[in-house]
């Protein structure tokens, strides 16, 4: 199922799937706050990097970030812990992308258990830093489809808080 737009045709559309990547980072001893876990600050790069080459793979731009939506630290993450990051588009505009990033903290058995969630919104950019037109995200799964209604919403959320200057 193919979701959105209303600019031009021309711009070919793509799936969730041929922008989706995974990172694997370790954690390092540098990389520790005062209370010997990872800084939130260095898990929020981590993240905003591979949204931002989710954007880009799929918009095929370099790109910005615009707004971090939503960032819920659920469980801290520690020295030697391997956090695994998954990205993917959730929603698109006319020029901008919301990709979600889950992070994931992976044991040596291979189980990940879910340590934060985040939305990002990305702008794609020409040569001179303007915004540009995007692919049309195509949806595939029950799930990615749930993700784009509920990323209507959050656009909706972000433009009232944007009206309402909260």
């Amino acid at each position: 199922m193919e979701i959105n737009n209303t600019f031009p045709k021309n711009i070919p559309s793509k799936h969730v799937s041929d922008s989706a990547i995974e990172e694997i980072r370790p954690v390092f001893k540098a990389d520790l706050n005062s209370q010997n876990r990872l800084f939130g600050g260095t898990l929020v790069t981590w993240i905003d990097v591979v949204a931002g080459c989710v954007a880009r793979k799929h918009s095929s731009c370099n790109v910005t970030t615009a707004a971090i939506d939503s960032l819920q630290f659920k469980e801290p993450v520690f020295e030697n812990n391997m956090v695994v990051l998954q990205g993917r588009l959730t929603c698109v505009g006319k020029t901008s992308m919301e990709a979600r990033v889950d992070s994931y903290v992976e044991s040596l058995n291979g189980d990940r258990k879910l340590v934060n969630t985040a939305y990002l919104v990305i702008v794609a950019l020409d040569e001179q830093s303007r915004p540009v037109p995007v692919p049309r995200l195509i949806c595939d799964t029950p799930e990615e489809k749930a993700e784009w209604e509920a990323g209507i919403k959050r656009r909706e959320l972000r433009k009232k808080r944007r009206e309402e200057d909260f």
